[in-house]
């Protein structure tokens, strides 16, 4: 018998097709609406235990009705959002996503491809894409790049690139002969580069941290003393970890210094550029990038200040064929042809460890061609400029003060009242902050330097306006208040 023309024939197919197509319908003037009044909404809130036992039940081996699951979503997970949509958050540096994103992603999952490789559309599109971040960051039309998750993966694919090329030989197929590699960055790198370099297999000590400047740039004297000494000591130099835009303040490290640091003693330059190298993109902060061209490659977050939804990263190489031998695989299973579908020169599996890739281009593609690069310069401009605005805000009233300057998009502040020792003055900022938390007020972030505990804002919404952050100032300053008296 033929089942698929059997009556009990299943599939994964809606079995009311125009019903379930009016459910969607309504997903999307939802989410349009969701979108469109998220200001109208707590920006966070704890979840009640109702709900949080809600996720504690058992696997589903019966079916509910769409309706049924929708009605879940709309009850259990829409009001306990993380945030990050909202004009005023200003935690973890995230972007607010796009609509044009949002359909990007919408058509991807319809789509469905695997952006292994292939002869299709889909991965013709991603090459577009990664070619205009090469356009965007001056890096030559041969260079090779990827779209991976986000900067963890872009910069681990990075520094591995860097080990296997400036090893002097074959690590692929020998393994690490001797655990003397050594990389170079600032003691304000980001923890994902230290997280490479031990799953690179030269372990924390792999990286040598270089102090900072005053203004949380890399030292660029110490770092050459460093070098020195380490080549001194049998050990072997091989790449520098640059920073344009560090997480706790936004310091950009002198690029150029470095790039002629890395001509001069042959090593890899590297450019962890997750939050600021697609700032090349504005004006008012392009020239404070300027040596990123000269960087062997560069990882990019496109979900921070690109506002890519989740998940949207990027690393460039200049060396493609060091990146491709660093990665390229080809099983039988996975031989490519002359002619159909399993034709083409360059798979994406061959620069990355994932075979099974998401199409995360076409989010990219859409939003690109809908708003233009100038309209995405004008709003890292826009938050730049805010920033200074808080600044502002700060530096006019005697009971606030800056704990670094400020970096690009990023102020590092705390109320302080005078009179308190430093362990009650990071109490009561620790508290001011968790209380607009939970107060629905703004998610600000936090972090420490010099042990001093201070509020941190990134900006990087293209919804908040100066008025948020007035809102801001009154109510740490109001909480502040309360928790003295």
């Amino acid at each position: 018998m033929n089942t698929n023309n059997s009556k009990n024939f299943e599939s994964l197919d809606p079995q009311d097709w125009e019903q379930s197509k009016a459910l969607m319908h309504q997903m999307v003037d939802d989410a349009f609406n969701y979108v469109q009044h998220v200001r109208d909404r707590k920006i966070w809130q704890d979840m009640p235990e109702p709900v949080l036992n809600s996720f504690k039940t058992a696997l589903p081996k019966q079916p509910s009705t769409a309706e049924q699951v929708y009605t879940e979503l709309q009850t259990n997970v829409l009001p306990y959002p993380m945030g990050n949509i909202h004009p005023r958050f200003w935690a973890w540096y995230m972007g607010n996503g796009t609509i044009s994103g949002v359909m990007g992603d919408f058509w991807a999952s319809i789509l469905n491809p695997n952006l292994g490789g292939g002869n299709h559309a889909a991965h013709k599109l991603e090459e577009q894409v990664i070619n205009w971040i090469k356009e965007i960051i001056e890096f030559p039309i041969t260079s090779s790049g990827l779209l991976v998750s986000g900067g963890s993966m872009a910069n681990y694919s990075a520094l591995a690139v860097a080990r296997n090329v400036k090893a002097g030989y074959d690590i692929r197929s020998e393994g690490l002969k001797a655990n003397n590699l050594v990389f170079y960055g600032s003691t304000e790198v980001h923890s994902c580069n230290i997280k490479a370099i031990e799953l690179l297999g030269l372990g924390t000590k792999g990286l040598k941290k270089i102090k900072t400047n005053a203004d949380y740039t890399i030292n660029i004297e110490a770092l050459k003393q460093q070098i020195a000494d380490d080549r001194t000591n049998g050990l072997k130099p091989i790449c520098i970890i640059g920073t344009s835009g560090t997480v706790n303040t936004g310091a950009v490290d002198n690029l150029n210094a470095i790039a002629d640091i890395c001509e001069q003693e042959n090593l890899w330059f590297h450019v962890d550029g997750a939050i600021g190298a697609i700032a090349m993109l504005s004006d008012k902060i392009k020239t404070q990038l300027t040596g990123i061209e000269r960087a062997d490659s560069v990882a990019l977050d496109l979900h921070k200040w690109l506002h890519m939804p989740f998940e949207a990263g990027c690393v460039m190489i200049k060396d493609n064929a060091g990146h491709k031998d660093t990665f390229s695989l080809i099983p039988e299973y996975l031989a490519k042809n002359t002619r159909g579908l399993a034709s083409g020169e360059n798979w994406f599996s061959e620069y990355g460890l994932q075979l099974s890739r998401r199409f995360r281009a076409l989010k990219v593609w859409m939003s690109l061609k809908e708003h233009g690069s100038d309209r995405f310069g004008r709003m890292i401009s826009r938050n730049i400029e805010q920033a200074y605005y808080l600044g502002d805000l700060v530096n006019n009233h005697d009971q606030l003060e800056l704990i670094a300057p400020i970096g690009m998009d990023i102020v590092c502040f705390r109320y302080n009242p005078g009179s308190l020792d430093l362990e009650a003055l990071n109490a009561l900022n620790k508290e001011i902050k968790l209380q607009i938390e939970e107060r629905a007020i703004a998610l600000p972030g936090y972090t420490t330097l010099n042990g001093m505990y201070c509020i941190r804002c990134a900006i990087s919404s293209h919804r908040v306006t100066n008025t948020d952050f007035d809102v801001l100032i009154e109510n740490v300053l109001s909480i502040g208040h309360e928790l003295r008296n």
